[in-house]
């Protein structure tokens, strides 16, 4: 993490926390052949994760009184159906979009509350394995959150062709949303096509910058308890328990973000789903 025989300065330590394991250092911004195995890794992890979770809620289901893990994955259930009732109106569509939706909340909530883990607890095992750098929240890499919004988008390519036929999608490409006049096919062709780039960039961005933003204060907050080391006792007590307090502060919080974030992402999902029955 920093020259041998001296601590990592504050820059250091963010900047080692901030770096993916990868297959290779990328050669530009746009390159697509880097791999992010932490982000992968985890991620793949915490959605076999989720689906084991559901499968097992599925299987000790009872018509009885419920426990408390069946109880909170019906009531988790319910919402998400009740909301899928509300934005996707066709009736066999929500067969495929509402546990869609469900697994999509439970897997960004899951890969969300890697935050709340200390910061450094994964990155020292790691060390000790022999992996140096490794970063544990994948909705803090943007190739993860921006992969999600680019399946989001495939599913409502797929329902647009699905529900309006191909010729009608293809039609409404060219006649929305300014009109089927043929001096109007290219700005609607565009404008459509702006459309669809702007909703995934935005669905993956909205993620990746809140979940990056928490990575970062965490981090912040950490740097507190390092200078310990660094300062005087009674300054280094202070300021370990303004750490304490602080990251306590900001864990509790955080939940709150963590939720609010997989719940958004699993809203905006519905709608453009939604949008994707929807002819113009």
């Amino acid at each position: 993490m920093a020259a041998e025989g001296r601590a990592p300065t504050a820059g250091e330590y963010i900047v080692h926390h901030l770096t993916h394991l990868q297959n290779h250092k990328p050669s530009g911004p746009f390159d697509l052949t880097v791999l992010n195995y932490d982000s992968l890794f985890y991620s793949t992890l915490l959605g076999l994760l989720g689906c084991f979770l559901l499968w097992k809620a599925a299987r000790k289901a009872t018509s009885g009184v419920p426990g408390r893990f069946q109880a909170a994955v019906e009531i988790l259930v319910e919402m998400v159906d009740s909301q899928a009732k509300g934005i996707v109106h066709n009736a066999e569509s929500r067969k495929l979009v509402a546990p869609l939706a469900l697994v999509v909340f439970v897997w960004i909530f899951l890969m969300n509350a890697m935050d709340l883990l200390p910061v450094d607890l994964l990155p020292v095992l790691g060390e000790l394995m022999g992996v140096h750098y490794q970063r544990v929240v994948p909705t803090a890499d943007l190739s993860i959150t921006m992969g999600l919004s680019a399946g989001v988008l495939l599913v409502c390519l797929a329902y647009n062709v699905k529900i309006k036929g191909l010729g009608g999608w293809i039609h409404e490409l060219f006649s929305a949303p300014f009109g089927s006049h043929p001096a109007l096919w290219i700005p609607n062709f565009l404008m459509q096509m702006i459309e669809f780039v702007a909703k995934t960039v935005s669905h993956g961005m909205r993620l990746f910058g809140n979940m990056y933003a928490g990575e970062l204060i965490f981090l912040l907050i950490a740097l507190m308890g390092g200078a310990f080391a660094s300062v005087g006792l009674g300054t280094g007590i202070g300021l370990a328990i303004g750490q304490i307090i602080a990251g306590s502060a900001w864990a509790i919080f955080h939940i709150l973000i963590i939720t609010l974030q997989a719940f958004v992402f699993m809203m905006l999902t519905l709608v453009y789903i939604g949008q994707a029955h929807d002819a113009h």
